[in-house]
C-alpha cells in the first residue's frame, strides 16, 4: 500500500511539476507582454477572480473524490447528476457578477479599468467547474495520469494563448489585455473537459436517468462540499480583502494608486508565486493522500492513516526546506532567472522562512477532511482569516510598505497549522 501510494504521488508530483513550469512560464510570458502595470491590475482582480471560483466550484473535486473512493455508489450517476445542478448554479453566478461588477471595479478596487475583467470572470466559472467535477471523478478513482494530462494541455494552450491573442488586445487597451488573461480559461478549461472525456470508460453510456439528479447523493455530497466551501470560501474572502484592504489604507496615507498597484504587483505576482512553488508538490502528494486516508480511516487503521500522514508530512517538508534555502540564499538570482528582475528580492528574502511551515498544511488539510472534520476545518480557517485580515489592517498603518501583508500570512499559517496537528493527535 505504502509503495502504490508514493508512486501514485511521484505521478502526481512529476505532472505538477511539469505544470508549475509551465505555470511560471506562463508568468514571464505575462509579465514580458503585458508589463509591470498590467501584471498588477490582474493581480488586483485575482483575488476576486479566486473567490468566485471557490464559490461556483463549491470544493466538488474534494467531495466527489472522497464519495467516488469509498466504492459504495454508482459513479456515472454520482458526477452526472450533480452536472445540471452545478450548470444552473454558474449561471446565476454570472448574473450577479454582472450586476456587482460596476461596484466591485469602482468602489472597492478603486479602478474602473477593471471591470471587463470582473465581467471575464463570470464567463469562465461554468467551464472550471465542470472541469474540476471530472478532475474529482478521476481522484476518487486513484487515477492520476488523467488529471495530469489535462493540466499540461490546459497551460500549453494559455501559453499559445497569452503569446498570440494577449498582444492583439494590448493595442486595443490594458483593460481588454487583462480581461483576455482572464477569458483564456474558457479555452484552455474546455480542452481540458475534452482531453479528461477521452480517458473515460470506452464503454460508457449515457441515459437521462443517469443526468437526473439523485436526492442522496446531492446530500452526501453537499455535506462534504459545503464545509469545505466554506472554509475556502472564508480564505478567498479574506485574499479578496486584502487588495482593499491595501489600496484603502495606502490611499489615506497620500500614496498614488500607480505605486499601490505596482508593489501589490511586486508581491502578489513574483514574491508570492516563487515562495509557493513546493505548494505543486505538496498539493500533489495531498491528492494522492485523500482516497488513501479515506480508506484506511474508514476501516479504521488509524496507524496506517497516521502513517501515511507522516510520510505526506515528511515528503512536503523536505521539499519546502529545499526551495527555501535556495530562495534565501540565491532571492535576486531566482527572480532574475524567472522574471527578468530584481524586484522584490529583500521581500522574497525574508517571505521564504516565513512561508515554510505552510507547505505541511495542504496534507494536514486533506486528513481533516478524510476523517470527516470539515467543520473544524471550516471554523479554524475562519479564525485564521480574521486574525490575518485583523493584522493587514492594523499594521498597513504602519507604514512600513508591503510587510504587513507577509507578517499577516505567516501568522495565519502558524495559527492554522497548531490548531490543526492537534486535533489530529486527539483522533489518530
Amino acid at each position: 500500500m505504502k509503495e502504490k501510494f508514493i508512486k501514485k504521488a511521484l505521478i502526481l508530483a512529476l505532472g505538477g511539476f511539469i505544470t508549475k513550469i509551465l505555470s511560471m512560464v506562463i508568468r514571464i510570458i505575462t509579465t514580458r507582454v503585458i508589463g509591470v502595470d498590467g501584471l498588477g491590475l490582474y493581480m488586483l482582480v485575482l483575488p476576486t477572480f479566486n473567490l468566485f471560483i471557490t464559490i461556483a466550484t463549491l470544493s466538488l473535486p474534494t467531495a466527489i473524490s472522497k464519495l467516488v473512493a469509498e466504492g459504495t455508489r454508482n459513479n456515472k450517476k454520482l458526477v452526472l447528476g450533480f452536472l445540471p445542478i452545478a450548470i444552473i448554479f454558474n449561471i446565476f453566478l454570472i448574473i450577479i457578477i454582472i450586476i456587482l461588477a460596476p461596484f466591485i471595479a469602482n468602489n472597492l478596487l478603486h479602478n474602473e479599468i477593471l471591470y471587463y475583467p470582473i465581467i471575464s470572470i463570470g464567463i469562465t466559472l461554468p467551464f472550471i467547474t465542470t472541469s474540476s467535477i471530472i478532475k474529482g471523478y478521476f481522484f476518487g478513482k486513484e487515477k492520476m495520469f488523467p488529471n495530469v494530462v489535462s493540466n499540461m494541455i490546459e497551460q500549453i494552450t494559455r501559453i499559445i494563448s497569452i503569446i498570440f491573442i494577449i498582444p492583439y488586445l494590448l493595442k486595443i487597451n490594458i483593460s481588454y489585455a487583462v480581461s483576455g488573461l482572464v477569458f483564456i480559461n474558457c479555452l484552455s478549461e474546455s480542452l481540458s473537459i475534452v482531453t479528461l472525456l477521452l480517458f473515460m470508460p470506452n464503454k460508457t453510456k449515457i441515459n437521462k436517468n443517469d443526468i437526473k439528479p439523485d436526492l442522496n447523493n446531492i446530500k452526501d455530497i453537499f455535506s462534504i462540499s459545503i464545509p469545505t466551501t466554506t472554509s475556502r470560501l472564508i480564505s478567498s474572502i479574506g485574499l479578496f480583502l486584502e487588495p482593499i484592504i491595501i489600496t484603502f489604507v495606502f490611499l489615506k496615507l497620500g500614496y498614488q494608486t500607480t505605486y499601490i498597484t505596482k508593489e501589490y504587483g511586486i508581491i502578489s505576482g513574483y514574491v508570492l508565486p516563487m515562495v509557493m512553488m513546493p505548494n505543486f508538490l505538496s498539493g500533489a502528494i495531498s491528492n494522492a493522500l485523500l482516497p488513501a486516508v479515506t480508506k484506511s480511516y474508514a476501516n479504521k487503521k488509524y496507524k496506517e492513516t497516521k502513517r501515511k500522514l507522516l510520510l505526506a508530512c515528511n515528503l512536503s517538508l523536505i521539499i519546502g526546506a529545499i526551495f527555501t534555502i535556495i530562495l534565501f540564499i540565491f532571492p535576486k538570482e531566482c527572480l532574475k532567472l524567472l522574471f527578468n528582475t530584481t524586484l522584490g528580492s529583500n521581500y522574497l528574502k525574508i517571505t521564504s522562512i516565513i512561508f515554510l511551515i505552510s507547505y505541511i498544511l495542504n496534507p494536514l488539510s486533506i486528513c481533516m477532511q478524510a476523517m470527516d472534520k470539515s467543520k473544524e476545518l471550516m471554523k479554524i480557517n475562519i479564525i485564521a482569516v480574521i486574525i490575518k485580515t485583523s493584522l493587514l489592517f492594523t499594521l498597513t498603518y504602519l507604514n512600513i510598505n508591503m510587510w504587513p501583508l507577509i507578517i499577516s500570512y505567516g501568522i495565519q499559517y502558524i495559527y492554522i497549522t497548531i490548531k490543526i496537528i492537534n486535533i489530529i493527535r486527539k483522533n489518530l
